[in-house]
Protein backbone atom coordinates (compact mmCIF):
# COMPACT_ATOMS: atom_id res chain seq x y z
CA UNK A 1 0.00 0.00 0.00
CA UNK A 2 1.55 3.30 -1.10
CA UNK A 3 1.09 6.64 1.21
CA UNK A 4 2.15 9.67 0.12
CA UNK A 5 2.08 13.43 2.72
CA UNK A 6 -0.24 16.03 0.99
CA UNK A 7 2.51 17.84 -0.72
CA UNK A 8 2.96 14.63 -2.76
CA UNK A 9 6.24 13.25 -1.31
CA UNK A 10 6.01 9.96 -0.82
CA UNK A 11 6.26 7.54 2.00
CA UNK A 12 8.80 5.06 2.01
CA UNK A 13 8.67 3.14 5.57
CA UNK A 14 5.51 0.96 6.26
CA UNK A 15 2.56 3.41 7.01
CA UNK A 16 2.23 1.97 10.85
CA UNK A 17 6.23 2.56 11.68
CA UNK A 18 5.33 6.29 10.24
CA UNK A 19 2.45 7.35 12.18
CA UNK A 20 4.39 6.07 15.33
CA UNK A 21 7.26 8.46 14.24
CA UNK A 22 4.66 11.06 13.75
CA UNK A 23 2.66 10.45 16.98
CA UNK A 24 6.31 10.27 19.13
CA UNK A 25 7.56 14.02 17.23
CA UNK A 26 4.31 15.79 17.63
CA UNK A 27 3.09 14.31 20.92
CA UNK A 28 6.71 16.08 22.70
CA UNK A 29 4.74 19.59 21.78
CA UNK A 30 0.78 19.25 20.76
CA UNK A 31 -2.11 16.95 22.24
CA UNK A 32 -2.60 14.57 19.20
CA UNK A 33 -6.22 13.40 17.58
CA UNK A 34 -6.23 11.55 14.64
CA UNK A 35 -9.48 11.18 12.47
CA UNK A 36 -9.22 8.28 9.42
CA UNK A 37 -11.61 8.54 6.46
CA UNK A 38 -12.13 7.15 2.96
CA UNK A 39 -14.23 8.95 0.09
CA UNK A 40 -14.50 8.00 -3.42
CA UNK A 41 -15.47 9.12 -6.63
CA UNK A 42 -16.67 6.91 -10.07
CA UNK A 43 -14.74 8.32 -12.87
CA UNK A 44 -16.21 6.70 -16.22
CA UNK A 45 -15.09 2.90 -15.91
CA UNK A 46 -12.92 3.58 -12.84
CA UNK A 47 -13.97 4.05 -9.06
CA UNK A 48 -11.37 6.36 -7.50
CA UNK A 49 -10.76 5.69 -3.68
CA UNK A 50 -8.65 7.95 -1.27
CA UNK A 51 -8.04 6.95 2.56
CA UNK A 52 -6.57 9.70 5.13
CA UNK A 53 -4.64 10.24 8.16
CA UNK A 54 -5.72 13.26 9.74
CA UNK A 55 -3.34 14.68 12.62
CA UNK A 56 -4.55 16.92 14.63
CA UNK A 57 -2.73 19.66 16.85
CA UNK A 58 -5.09 20.68 19.52
CA UNK A 59 -5.59 24.42 18.17
CA UNK A 60 -2.21 24.59 16.31
CA UNK A 61 -3.49 22.65 12.88
CA UNK A 62 -2.74 19.51 11.34
CA UNK A 63 -1.90 17.33 8.52
CA UNK A 64 -2.53 14.04 6.87
CA UNK A 65 -1.17 11.13 5.05
CA UNK A 66 -2.54 9.82 1.91
CA UNK A 67 -3.59 6.64 0.16
CA UNK A 68 -5.28 6.25 -3.47
CA UNK A 69 -6.43 3.32 -5.15
CA UNK A 70 -8.18 3.09 -8.20
CA UNK A 71 -10.66 -0.21 -9.52
CA UNK A 72 -13.05 -0.68 -12.13
CA UNK A 73 -15.32 -3.05 -9.70
CA UNK A 74 -19.33 -1.53 -9.82
CA UNK A 75 -20.38 -0.69 -7.06
CA UNK A 76 -24.65 -0.07 -6.00
CA UNK A 77 -23.92 3.28 -4.18
CA UNK A 78 -24.44 1.53 -0.67
CA UNK A 79 -22.13 -0.94 -1.40
CA UNK A 80 -19.48 2.00 -2.39
CA UNK A 81 -20.54 3.80 0.58
CA UNK A 82 -19.30 0.18 2.92
CA UNK A 83 -16.62 -0.16 0.59
CA UNK A 84 -15.32 3.37 2.21
CA UNK A 85 -16.39 2.43 5.36
CA UNK A 86 -14.59 -0.93 5.16
CA UNK A 87 -11.46 0.62 3.94
CA UNK A 88 -11.15 3.17 6.99
CA UNK A 89 -11.71 0.30 9.23
CA UNK A 90 -8.81 -1.45 7.60
CA UNK A 91 -6.38 1.28 8.67
CA UNK A 92 -8.36 2.21 12.02
CA UNK A 93 -7.28 -1.47 12.67
CA UNK A 94 -3.86 -1.73 11.66
CA UNK A 95 -2.87 1.33 13.41
CA UNK A 96 -5.45 1.26 16.93
CA UNK A 97 -2.68 -0.34 19.11
CA UNK A 98 -0.41 2.86 18.75
CA UNK A 99 -2.95 5.22 19.75
CA UNK A 100 -3.55 3.04 22.61
CA UNK A 101 -0.23 3.09 23.41
CA UNK A 102 0.31 6.50 22.87
CA UNK A 103 -2.97 7.52 24.55
CA UNK A 104 -4.26 9.58 20.99
CA UNK A 105 -7.80 9.60 20.61
CA UNK A 106 -9.36 8.36 17.09
CA UNK A 107 -12.23 8.57 14.88
CA UNK A 108 -13.02 7.09 12.19
CA UNK A 109 -15.21 9.49 9.40
CA UNK A 110 -17.70 8.15 7.27
CA UNK A 111 -18.82 10.08 4.11
CA UNK A 112 -22.65 8.88 4.63
CA UNK A 113 -25.12 11.84 4.88
CA UNK A 114 -27.24 11.54 8.25
CA UNK A 115 -30.39 13.13 6.29
CA UNK A 116 -32.14 10.32 4.87
CA UNK A 117 -32.73 12.91 1.52
CA UNK A 118 -29.07 11.73 0.49
CA UNK A 119 -28.61 8.61 -1.22
CA UNK A 120 -25.86 8.04 0.71
CA UNK A 121 -27.93 7.64 3.75
CA UNK A 122 -29.22 3.87 2.43
CA UNK A 123 -25.53 2.79 4.07
CA UNK A 124 -25.70 4.66 7.62
CA UNK A 125 -27.44 1.62 9.80
CA UNK A 126 -25.14 -0.46 8.45
CA UNK A 127 -22.01 1.93 9.29
CA UNK A 128 -23.47 2.64 12.57
CA UNK A 129 -23.16 -0.82 13.35
CA UNK A 130 -19.88 -1.78 11.85
CA UNK A 131 -17.42 0.92 13.08
CA UNK A 132 -18.63 1.42 16.53
CA UNK A 133 -19.14 -2.54 16.66
CA UNK A 134 -15.03 -2.52 15.47
CA UNK A 135 -14.42 -0.37 18.90
CA UNK A 136 -14.16 2.73 17.24
CA UNK A 137 -15.52 6.21 17.33
CA UNK A 138 -17.55 7.21 14.68
CA UNK A 139 -18.74 10.46 12.89
CA UNK A 140 -20.86 10.92 9.96
CA UNK A 141 -21.70 13.45 7.87
CA UNK A 142 -21.62 16.72 8.51
CA UNK A 143 -19.10 15.97 11.83
CA UNK A 144 -17.19 13.39 9.25
CA UNK A 145 -14.80 16.25 8.02
CA UNK A 146 -11.39 13.47 7.23
CA UNK A 147 -13.68 11.91 5.10
CA UNK A 148 -15.91 14.60 3.48
CA UNK A 149 -13.62 17.11 2.98
CA UNK A 150 -10.07 16.19 3.58
CA UNK A 151 -10.38 12.81 1.43
CA UNK A 152 -13.06 13.98 -0.47
CA UNK A 153 -10.36 17.05 -2.15
CA UNK A 154 -7.94 14.24 -2.99
CA UNK A 155 -10.72 12.44 -5.26
CA UNK A 156 -11.88 15.53 -6.98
Amino acid sequence: MKWRRFNGESINLPIKDEVRQAIVRETRHFKLKVCIGTDSQVKGAETEFATVIVFLREGHGGFMFIHNEKTRDVYSIKERMLVEVAKSIEIAYELCDLFTEYDVDMEVHADINTNPQFKSNLALREAMGYIPGMGFAFKAKPEAFASSCCANKIVN
